[in-house]
C-alpha cells in the first residue's frame, strides 16, 4: 500500500491513456442518487474516483483533504467494500480540483470541513466501487460466454463456475468497453467484510518514513522562502519601511510590501527570518483595533443582559420567567482561541505567464483558486492547485479571507521567482483567524417538580458569515447560525424556550474553529443544564435523561455513557465526576469526566469515557481515534486555551503561552461506539464539545466549586471555592 503525494488533472488524464488496457472509471453521484456517465447526461460532468490498471493496481482518487482524519483510509474502504478488491494492491491519490470532485450537499465546491467526508461521499464512492464490479463481472461473463449471476467477485477476482477465476486487471480493458451500470446494488449490511472492521490506515507508512509531503514540505529547485512582517494590530498597516539592513545580510534576495506586510525572501526560512528581524517598520496604525479582552469581555456580558434577535422562540419563556418562584441565573464566557495547528501555515507558488501552480493543505481548494485566479487576473482553470498532506486543519485551512494562498500568490507576483511562505506558529497565532469569543446569560424556571419549565439563552458574539461569500446563506434576518448552534436546537423538553443573539463588530478576525458554535453552546448548556439537576436536589445523569422523552439516541448514549464509568460509584474526596450530553454533525455524544483537584485548586483529569452514535460506521480505530483527539482538543482548550488582547496586541505566542494538553496531564480515554443503523454522522467534530462541560461539572462535583468561563484555571478555582464558602 502506498500513498501518491501529488497528481494534476492533465497527469491523471495521461496516467489513465498509459495504463495500457486499464479501466478508469467515470461515474456522478448526484443528491438523487443516480448514477450518471460522461456523456449521458449533459448536466453532470464526469467524476474519476477509481483506476484498475493491467498491472492489478487499484487506484482511488480522493477529494478531500487528509488532515489527520483518516479520509484517505475511510473513504477508499466504501469504495473497496462494494468493489471487492486486494485491500493490499490499493493506492491513493489526491484529487485535482475540478468540479467533479465537488461537494455533495454544499454545493460547486471541493472542501473538506463540518464533518462530512464520509457523510458526504457515503453514497458517491460506494456506487462507485459497486459499478466497477458490476462491469468486471459482465467482462468476465462475456468472455467465459456465461450469464453474469453465474459470476461473483471477490479480493481482486472474478470467479465463475467449474472453477474458472481471473483477476481485475486482466479483465480491465474487457470491463472499459462495457456501459457503467446506472444503479449497480449495494451490499446488505451482513455481506460486507471490510465497513465496520477496524482497518490500519494507509497514509501512516508514509507518514512514519518521512515520505509523507505536507505544505511546509515542499521544495522545487531554485525557489525563496519568505516570511512576512505583520502590523501589530489587526487592520493596521505599513506606512513606511527600511530594509537596507536586512538586504544586506546573507542569503536575502528581495524584500517587498505586500498586503498582508512586509515580505523577506530568501535562500531559506532561517535566512529570511534574521532579515525580517532587521527590518525597520513604521506601522499605520489609525485603524487598528485597539481594544481588549477585559473591555469587550464587559462589553458582551451587557449585552448578554439584554433583549437580543430571537433564534429560538418556543412558548412565552419571558412571561413564565417572570411568573415564576424559582428562577435561576448565570452568566458564562468564553474567551477567542487559535486553531494552532501543529504545521503552521504555509504556501507555495510558482508563477508563470499564463498559469500559476500552487502546492498548499487547503481545506477550501475550489474557493483559494478562485481566489488566487482573481488575485492574478487568470481564469480558474489557469491555476494547478495540489493539495498536500495538512499537519492539522481544525477549519484554520478552509479561510473565508483565502489569507495565507492569496499573501503567497502577492509575494510571488512581485518577487518573480517560485516563492514558499512559511509562517511561524507566533504568526499563526498573533495574527491569524480566531475562534469567536462570548458571553452567555441563561436562565430558568423550575416548576414544582424541579424541571425546567422555561429557558433563555441569550448570546453575545462575533460572527464568522458576517462580511464573507457565505454570509447570504448562513445570516438570516440578523442571525448566524453558527452562533447559535448546539442552543437553538436544545433537545430537553422544556416548554417555554428562548435563545436570543446580540451580534457584535470589530477587527479581530474570526473564523470556524473545530465544532464550530457547538464549541461554546455545549459548555454553556451543558453546564447549565447540570446547575439545574443540583439545585433541584436530583442526580445529573438522572436528570437529564428524564428530560430527553423522545431522544432516543441521545438517552442511548447517555445510559451507556452512565454504565461505563461506573456513574453514582463513590469517590474519595476531592475528586468527582460530572456529564455532558451534546449532538452536532450529525452524531451523538455523551462524556463523563473523573477529577481530582488539590487543596490548592490544582485540577488534573484523571479519565475521560466517551460514547459515540454516529450511525453506521466505516472504521472503529478511525472513529475511536477522532474522538480522543476531539477530548484532548476540548481538554486544550477547556484548561489552557485563551487568546487574550491587550491594546489590541495579542500576548500569546507559541505553545509556551497557548499552551495545549501534553502527554503528562492526558487522561485515561475510553471510546465505545454505539451500534446503529442511521445514516452516517461525522466523527471529526462531536468530540469536542462535551468535554468542557463534563470536565466543569466534575470539578463542582468534586469541589462545590462551579466554573462558568473557560479556560478552568486554579485561580478560578480557588476563588469559586473561596466565594462559596463566603456564601454559606
Amino acid at each position: 500500500m502506498s500513498i501518491i503525494a501529488k497528481v494534476t488533472r492533465r497527469e491523471f488524464m495521461k496516467k489513465s491513456a498509459l495504463l495500457g488496457g486499464g479501466l478508469v472509471l467515470a461515474c456522478h453521484v448526484p443528491l438523487a442518487g443516480k448514477l450518471a456517465i460522461a456523456g449521458t447526461d449533459a448536466t453532470f460532468a464526469p467524476n474519476a474516483f477509481l483506476r484498475i490498471g493491467a498491472d492489478e493496481s487499484v487506484t482511488i482518487i480522493v477529494n478531500k483533504s487528509e488532515m489527520g482524519q483518516g479520509v484517505y483510509t475511510s473513504l477508499p474502504m466504501l469504495l473497496a467494500e462494494e468493489l471487492e478488491c486486494d485491500w493490499r494492491r490499493i493506492k491513493v491519490e489526491p484529487s485535482p480540483v475540478s468540479n467533479e470532485y465537488n461537494h455533495t450537499q454544499f454545493g460547486p465546491v471541493m472542501v473538506t470541513g463540518g464533518s462530512t467526508s464520509v457523510r458526504s461521499e457515503w453514497e458517491r464512492f460506494s456506487r462507485a466501487g459497486a459499478a466497477a464490479r458490476e462491469m468486471l463481472i459482465a467482462a468476465a461473463a462475456e468472455s467465459w460466454g456465461i450469464d453474469p449471476s453465474a459470476c461473483r467477485a471477490e479480493n481482486g477476482y472474478v470467479t465463475g463456475p467449474e472453477g474458472r477465476k481471473e483477476s481485475f486487471g486482466k479483465l480491465a480493458s474487457m470491463a472499459a468497453r462495457l456501459p457503467v451500470p446506472e444503479n449497480p446494488p449495494l451490499k446488505g449490511g451482513k455481506k460486507r467484510r471490510l465497513l465496520g472492521k477496524p482497518v490500519h490506515r494507509l497514509d501512516s507508512p508514509a507518514k512514519i518514513d518521512g515520505k509523507a509531503i505536507f505544505g511546509i514540505d515542499v521544495y522545487e529547485p531554485g525557489m525563496l522562502t519568505a516570511v512576512i512582517e505583520r502590523p501589530p494590530l489587526f487592520g493596521a498597516k505599513v506606512k513606511s519601511f527600511d530594509s537596507v539592513k536586512t538586504e544586506a545580510l546573507p542569503g536575502v534576495r528581495a524584500v517587498v510590501s505586500v498586503q498582508a506586510g512586509v515580505a523577506v525572501l530568501a535562500d531559506s526560512f532561517w535566512q529570511a527570518e534574521k532579515g525580517r528581524r532587521a527590518l525597520s517598520i513604521t506601522w499605520d496604525m489609525r485603524d487598528g483595533e485597539k481594544t481588549s479582552t477585559e473591555k469587550l469581555r464587559g462589553e458582551y456580558a451587557e449585552l448578554a443582559g439584554m433583549p437580543g434577535i430571537a433564534a429560538r422562540h418556543d412558548g412565552d419563556a419571558p412571561t413564565a420567567l417572570t411568573m415564576s418562584d424559582h428562577r435561576i441565573e448565570a452568566d458564562y464566557s468564553v474567551p477567542y482561541l487559535a486553531h494552532a495547528t501543529m504545521e503552521p501555515l504555509n504556501c507555495f507558488v510558482d508563477l508563470g505567464k499564463d498559469r500559476c501552480l500552487i502546492k498548499t493543505g487547503s481545506q477550501f481548494q475550489t474557493l483559494d483558486r478562485l481566489a488566487a485566479a482573481k488575485e492574478l487576473g487568470m481564469e480558474p482553470e489557469q491555476i494547478i492547485m495540489e493539495t498536500a498532506f495538512l499537519g492539522g486543519g481544525f477549519g484554520r485551512r478552509a479561510c473565508t479571507g483565502h489569507d495565507f494562498v492569496l499573501e503567497a500568490v502577492q509575494v510571488a507576483k512581485a518577487a518573480g521567482k517560485p516563492v514558499k511562505v512559511v509562517r511561524t506558529r507566533e504568526d499563526d497565532i498573533r495574527s491569524g483567524y480566531y475562534r469567536p469569543m462570548y458571553c452567555d446569560h441563561v436562565s430558568a424556571a423550575l416548576d414544582k417538580n424541579g424541571r425546567p419549565s422555561a429557558w433563555r439563552q441569550t448570546i453575545a458574539g462575533q460572527s464568522i458569515m458576517t462580511g464573507t461569500s457565505m454570509e447570504k446563506a448562513m445570516v438570516r434576518e440578523g442571525i448566524d447560525h453558527t452562533s447559535v448552534e448546539g442552543a437553538i436546537d436544545l433537545p430537553y423538553n422544556i416548554p417555554n424556550v428562548l435563545v436570543d443573539l446580540h451580534t457584535t463588530k470589530n477587527n479581530v478576525p474570526v473564523l470556524w474553529w473545530r465544532s464550530v458554535g457547538h464549541s461554546h453552546t455545549a459548555f454553556v448548556v451543558e453546564s447549565f443544564m447540570d446547575e439545574l439537576a443540583h439545585i433541584s436536589g436530583n442526580d445529573p445523569y438522572e436528570y437529564r435523561l428524564s428530560l430527553l422523552a423522545n431522544r432516543p439516541r441521545h438517552s442511548e448514549v447517555l445510559k451507556i455513557a452512565a454504565a461505563r464509568s461506573g456513574w453514582g460509584k463513590p469517590m474519595p474526596k476531592g475528586r468527582g465526576r460530572g456529564i455532558a450530553l451534546h449532538e452536532s454533525f450529525g452524531s451523538f455524544v455523551a462524556q463523563v469526566a473523573e477529577v481530582s483537584v488539590d487543596s490548592g485548586g490544582n485540577m488534573k483529569v484523571d479519565r475521560m469515557v466517551a460514547v459515540i452514535d454516529c450511525g453506521k460506521i466505516v472504521n472503529p480505530d478511525t472513529i475511536a481515534a477522532q474522538i480522543e483527539s476531539g477530548i484532548i482538543f476540548g481538554l486544550s482548550a477547556a484548561l489552557h486555551g485563551e487568546i487574550t488582547l491587550v491594546d489590541g496586541r495579542v500576548q500569546e505566542g507559541n505553545f509556551d503561552t497557548y499552551p495545549i494538553v501534553r502527554m503528562d496531564e492526558s487522561p485515561v480515554i475510553e471510546v465505545h461506539i454505539a451500534k446503529s443503523d442511521a445514516p452516517p454522522g461525522g466523527v471529526g467534530e462531536p468530540g469536542v464539545p462535551p468535554a468542557a462541560p463534563a470536565v466543569a461539572n466534575a470539578l463542582f462535583a468534586a469541589t462545590g466549586a462551579r466554573v462558568r468561563s473557560l479556560p478552568i484555571t486554579a485561580e478560578k478555582i480557588r476563588r469559586s471555592i473561596s466565594d462559596r464558602n463566603s456564601r454559606a
